[in-house]
């Protein structure tokens, strides 16, 4: 396969490169070799999950890469953990027990190379968003599109045999640099499932940008993500989206002084009425 490069258990077909087969401790994963320039672009992936493995006893998934490392194997879907750059998961096996997420789920994680993945929560602490889609042992081709273009990241899965994209993801304030490279891995553990993708194409997106832009250095961009709240102030919710987590101290202090506040405004607003009315009353005796 020229401009790609592979590792582990991974068997590349005709028709299909197998990341894993349907076996036990088995990791693999393909890498293109050459680093990607395009400052807007849109990745289309046709993957296939399967195999033998009933409900909750298959996994664990796979993950799409486009990040500055390129073949090196670790413990997240079999490739490395504190990386830098872009991953997506599609996680198909709920290793936290106590989550409400509905399974297989995919979610988006931005690293600088300072935060870990925890397996052990499905990668929950440092989610940006996701959404569950049923993406195994389907009869009909599955597909997922990952797009980024001027800062917005927005993941969307084609999944159902509706010839259609649904949204998953949508997220703005994203920076990614350019010259990172495009990958897909996958991992199985206890529980196994063949991993398969079937291609992987990319698109350049033509997107105006303003001027100032041409003077930025693109390659020397750290990967970040701008966001009003951390992921971690935030619960499961069964349907795959979050939900805002409890009320802590301090944010019931700011609603109930935000009450008090109303109270007051509407009583001083309420007397100047008030005091309105009685003046017109006078004047007609």
């Amino acid at each position: 396969m020229p401009l790609w490069d592979f590792q582990g258990s991974t068997m590349v077909t005709s028709q299909y490169v197998r990341l894993t087969p349907d076996e036990r401790s088995r990791e693999g994963s393909i890498w293109n070799r050459v680093p990607c320039f395009l400052k807007d672009w849109e990745l289309h992936v046709h993957f296939k999950i399967h195999g033998a493995g009933k409900k909750n006893l298959h996994g664990d998934g796979l993950a799409l890469w486009y990040t500055q490392e390129r073949l090196v194997p670790g413990p997240v879907f079999g490739s490395r953990d504190n990386f830098h750059g872009l991953a997506i998961f599609l996680d198909t096996y709920p290793n936290d027990e106590a989550t409400e997420r509905v399974f297989p789920y995919i979610s988006a994680m931005v690293n600088n190379g300072s935060l870990t993945y925890d397996h052990s929560k499905d990668g929950r602490w440092t989610e940006l968003a996701g959404c569950t889609a049923e993406i195994r042992n389907q009869n009909h081709d599955t597909f997922l599109a990952v797009r980024y273009s001027r800062g917005r990241l927005t993941v969307m899965t084609d999944v159902e045999d509706k010839n259609e994209w649904k949204n998953c993801i949508d997220i703005a304030g994203v920076q990614l640099p350019t010259g990172y490279f495009f990958g897909a891995s996958a991992g199985t553990g206890d529980l196994s499932d063949n991993h398969d993708i079937i291609s992987m194409k990319l698109f350049q997106l033509m997107v105006e940008h303003p001027l100032e832009d041409d003077t930025v250095d693109w390659t020397k961009i750290e990967p970040s993500v701008s966001l009003l709240k951390s992921p971690k102030d935030n619960v499961d919710d069964p349907t795959g989206n979050f939900r805002s987590g409890p009320l802590t101290g301090w944010k019931v202090f700011l609603l109930l002084l935000c009450a008090l506040l109303g109270i007051i405004v509407c009583a001083v607003v309420g007397a100047v009425v008030f005091q309105k009315r009685q003046e017109r009353n006078k004047r007609f005796y």
